[in-house]
């Protein structure tokens, strides 16, 4: 490749060894080596940083903390010992492809965007094959449509360093756990391009039971929780939501109101 660019990996984890080092040997193993893999650790009490030592690597480094429950929590702190200009994020039970950061920062560098985030094949325990998660062409995830829902698997997203600095990193309020990255993705797309790839570079596990998602809040009460959140973030920062942001929040009520009237 005719550039280098450094890359911080961040993977947040808790009382999830196995499946931990899966993850941190796919982010040592890629064709762009990362600068450094930081494990962000919500208060292990098993034997996480035993594993992470008999790696022998020293670009992994353990960021111990206490529980908080949050992913945020963690992937805050590493963010803020993170050296590298652009932020991967990876979930501790996820594993990355081999070429998978070296064609990101290729795309980012052809269409000139400050965050590339991709498909990944979704792996489902006990389930045989594994399909696309999202689907779809390769494209830039406008604003408008990451105001309809959230299109980034976190495990694929890799954005620059500033970007995030600049959106304040991930919000760590207790109603946006397991949706804090909607919530920050939706402020990157409104300061940077997001380019989606639709080749899969993410073997995504799909198990519910491994899951901190509150089921007993809906998918819309989710994205009205991340909308509002993402209003408060503008105000502190002095801006005002544009008309584009209106228009999706009055369609979405329009669409709670129907739900109503159909149940």
């Amino acid at each position: 490749m005719g550039f280098v660019s450094t890359v911080s990996v961040i993977i947040p984890t808790w009382n999830r060894s196995a499946a931990l080092k899966r993850a941190v040997r796919s982010a040592l193993s890629q064709s762009h080596p990362p600068l450094e893999v930081l494990v962000c650790d919500d208060g292990s009490t098993d034997d996480t940083g035993q594993v992470l030592r008999s790696i022998g690597d020293s670009r992994v480094v353990w960021l111990p903390g206490e529980r908080g429950g949050r992913p945020a929590i963690p992937r805050n702190r590493g963010l803020s010992h993170s050296r590298g200009e652009w932020l991967a994020f990876l979930d501790d039970d996820d594993v990355w492809l081999p070429e998978k950061l070296e064609m990101q920062l290729l795309a980012a560098q052809s269409r000139s965007c400050q965050a590339v985030c991709s498909d990944a094949w979704r792996v489902t325990p006990d389930a045989p094959g594994k399909e696309p998660l999202v689907g779809g062409e390769s494209r830039v995830l406008s604003f408008a449509e990451m105001l309809t829902a959230n299109r980034v698997v976190c495990s694929s997203m890799l954005v620059r360093k500033d970007v995030v600095s600049a959106a304040a990193g991930f919000p760590e309020a207790k109603d946006l756990a397991a949706i804090e990255d909607y919530a920050l993705w939706l402020r990157v797309a409104d300061l940077a391009a997001i380019a989606y790839l639709a080749s899969p570079l993410v073997d995504y596990n799909d198990d519910p039971k491994a899951s901190i998602r509150n089921n007993r809040v809906t998918v819309f009460e989710q994205r009205q929780i991340v909308m509002n959140n993402f209003i408060d973030w503008k105000g502190a920062n002095g801006c005002r939501c544009s008309l584009r942001y209106w228009r999706v929040k009055a369609r979405l009520l329009l669409e709670q109101l129907s739900q109503r009237f159909q149940s």
